[in-house]
């Protein structure tokens, strides 16, 4: 049902790098870009992240509410993923752990502040 999640950037490069090396580590890569725009996944038939320059012109903010959450296939990519976040200047929103029902996450914010969920489920 989703094709892409969209977050605004003010800081394109800085942006760009700290998503280049958080998303190799679960297979995704750039798969479009423009001065405007980059877009990581792992294939154009499946969901994909992108960030953007606003179309307005305006400064890119952070939406209350918000939330992008990455699928992964197990706990031991949870934590990595969270902690590499982390690593790389992302912010803790919740540490990885088990919230029932076999769901099992953890929470970040990205370098722009955009709240990010990566999870398992099983």
């Amino acid at each position: 049902m989703i094709g892409y999640v969209t977050l605004g950037t003010n800081d394109m490069p800085r942006a760009a790098t700290f998503y280049d090396a958080l998303l190799e580590g679960i297979g995704a890569k750039r798969l479009m870009e423009t001065e405007r725009y980059i877009f990581w996944g792992v294939s154009m038939q499946l969901p994909s992240l992108a960030l953007v320059k606003p179309f307005d012109g305006l400064p890119a903010t952070i939406g209350n509410g918000d939330m992008v959450a990455l699928v992964v296939d197990g706990r031991d990519k949870v934590d990595r993923l969270h902690a590499k976040a982390l690593l790389l200047g992302g912010t803790d929103e919740g540490a990885p752990g088990d919230r029932g029902g076999g769901f099992y996450a953890g929470y970040f914010r990205d370098l722009e502040g955009h709240k990010f969920n990566v999870f398992c489920t099983g």
